[in-house]
């Protein structure tokens, strides 16, 4: 079992670091596929090219909402994917030729392999934020002994994290074959918000419920979207 935090940099142009107005909670996509993958640097261009091309071959497709693609900063070609679908049906409709492209693709240029999960929203809102170029997002992938209590802490923090000074963006994806595996998805305006977020009261005591329930340290890394 592993708590696996990814802090994210955004570098998409925004409106002057104000926070974005909330979408509604009831209208997000209901589906996520979540993936990582690592290709050899010198690589990474190809590697974006194919997932772009996966993008907009996807955007044809019903049902598609939308693709997100980050790579860790330091790390080059160390990616992370987030596909958003208005549901499962959707995802399992498209045509997996498109798919099979993008693997094959990036087969022999890739480190590591496509790592893709299932997800399902448990507190997310419809569209990501548009966010200033400092702004920096945390991806949180939880993964705890089964326990409804986690579920609960995730979606309270959800709640009150949303009110805290310089968040525009607080999202909880759960696993749709193992509900104790979470993904959770954060933009805040500035790092120094997500460091008060950190030391917030309510962002204290939902590590400390959760803590016995993990079995490893918290990882963090740092990465920039792509376009």
């Amino acid at each position: 079992m592993r708590l696996l935090t990814i802090v994210v940099g955004l570098c998409l142009l925004g409106a002057g670091g104000k926070p974005a107005a909330r979408a509604d909670l009831s209208s997000a996509p209901g589906f996520y596929a979540v993936s990582y993958v690592e290709v050899a640097p010198a690589s990474r261009v190809a590697a974006m090219g194919a997932l772009n091309q996966y993008r907009e071959a996807c955007r044809m497709k019903e049902g598609f909402t939308r693709l997100e693609v980050f790579e860790q900063i330091g790390r080059p070609g160390h990616l992370a994917v987030i596909e958003a679908w208005r549901d499962q049906p959707a995802f399992d409709a498209r045509d997996g030729a498109l798919q099979r492209q993008l693997l094959d693709t990036l087969r022999p240029i890739r480190v590591s392999d496509y790592d893709q999960r299932p997800y399902k929203p448990l507190s997310v809102a419809s569209v990501p934020p548009e966010v200033a170029r400092h702004a920096v997002s945390v991806i949180t992938h939880v993964d705890v002994a089964p326990n409804p209590r986690v579920a609960a802490l995730l979606t309270e923090l959800a709640d009150a994290s949303r009110k805290d000074a310089g968040n525009l963006r607080f999202d909880v994806y759960q696993h749709t074959m193992r509900a104790n595996h979470f993904t959770v998805v954060e933009t805040w305006q500035t790092d120094a918000a997500r460091e008060q977020h950190a030391a917030a009261a309510h962002t204290r005591q939902y590590r400390d419920e959760l803590q016995p329930m993990t079995g490893s340290p918290l990882d963090e890394r740092v990465y920039r979207t792509m376009k």
